[in-house]
């Protein structure tokens, strides 16, 4: 307890601004103050420091890494096992099931199916090589000739970034050499008709009673779509039935999920009215508007942009990885892995949400 007197002293240096010396002031303060003696010794940072880790310590996180290496090992191999496994019986399905551009032998692959689908959509990608464009249309023109001799008569290919509906008349005649090196000569051809949205349908002129002499009555509806058919075609429709609605022509009520249905397969799915190099009878085709099964060549089922609507009730299909580091064919398309999305659609069950 501090006294009395020493406060006064203390308060009294204070206001006349320090009076007393230093001296005297830790002589007047030092009764109060703690002995050093009595606080706790600390230990020193060098001991501290230079103790050394138990052994025990050691041994566990030796124990730890040693379990991590051989987890980490043991996967590595399984996965390494798994894909060469892949890859070895996609390079077997792809000996035995080859079609050696002979639309019988495709048939016959497909012929014990209990069914096929109707609407067959595709996606693929534009590749950084310098013939990717080549590349891209040459795998469109195969499989427009395995749908066919498939017996499926409509096929979608969708592209995100567009560049096939910039060259339709080269990729027509593409598809067209492809599919006289599977069928001969134009006579024993099936149909084609190739379009995209917002496009009129492309097929060349025909004289008029050719279709007589035609022996193959088979005939392939090609469509191509990108990315504008899907966020951008939403876009606008939506600002379209808004403008309506202002103006009065459409009543909010009217506006449901047929309608938008029946506007979305409108604009996607029937081509413009207009004709252009081709014929211009864009009345005579029809496209169903969902497909039935979508192929995905890639390594993982990635839509890239697809539009939404037409995929509600679609069978999916990914054809996986086909590379593995092993055979270097990557994404490419490939007949084998055609021919067992089509096994796969065989075999799934249509539950439509039940």
């Amino acid at each position: 307890m501090v006294s009395q007197r020493d406060q006064e002293l203390f308060r009294e240096d204070i206001r006349n601004r320090r009076r007393l010396s230093a001296s005297e002031r830790e002589s007047l303060l030092k009764p109060y103050l703690p002995d050093p003696s009595d606080f706790p010794r600390r230990k020193s940072r060098k001991a501290s420091t230079s103790r050394k880790t138990p052994v025990r310590t050691f041994f566990k996180s030796q124990i730890h890494q040693l379990t991590y290496t051989i987890i980490h090992i043991f996967f590595g191999i399984a996965v390494r096992l798994i894909q060469t496994y892949h890859a070895v019986v996609d390079r077997i399905f792809a000996i035995v099931y080859y079609h050696h551009r002979t639309p019988e032998l495709i048939r016959k692959d497909v012929k014990g199916l209990k069914r096929l689908p109707e609407h067959l959509s595709v996606i693929l990608s534009l590749r950084k090589e310098d013939d990717a464009l080549a590349v891209l249309m040459d795998e469109v023109a195969e499989l427009a000739a395995w749908s066919t001799a498939s017996g499926i008569p409509t096929l979608s290919v969708y592209e995100k970034t567009g560049i096939l509906k910039s060259c339709i008349p080269t990729l027509y005649e593409l598809v067209t050499s492809k599919l006289s090196s599977y069928y001969g000569s134009p006579s024993q051809q099936p149909k084609l008709q190739l379009f995209a949205p917002h496009h009129p349908v492309y097929q060349t002129e025909t004289p008029t009673g050719a279709d007589t002499d035609k022996s193959n009555r088979e005939s392939l509806t090609l469509l191509l779509l990108s990315s504008t058919d899907g966020r951008e075609t939403f876009v606008d429709l939506t600002k379209t039935l808004a403008e309506m609605s202002q103006n009065g022509k459409v009543s909010p009520q009217d506006i449901t999920p047929e309608l938008v249905d029946a506007e979305i397969s409108e604009i996607t799915t029937h081509p413009a009215q207009s004709g252009t190099d081709g014929d211009g009878d864009g009345d005579s085709v029809f496209v169903k508007p969902e497909p039935d099964l979508l192929l995905v060549f890639g390594p993982f089922l990635k839509l890239d942009g697809y539009p939404p609507w037409h995929i509600r009730l679609t069978e999916m299909y990914c054809t996986g990885d086909t590379s593995n580091g092993l055979t270097g064919y990557g994404e490419a398309v490939e007949y084998q892995g055609f021919v067992q999305g089509l096994w796969h659609f065989a075999g799934a069950q249509m539950r439509f949400g039940r």
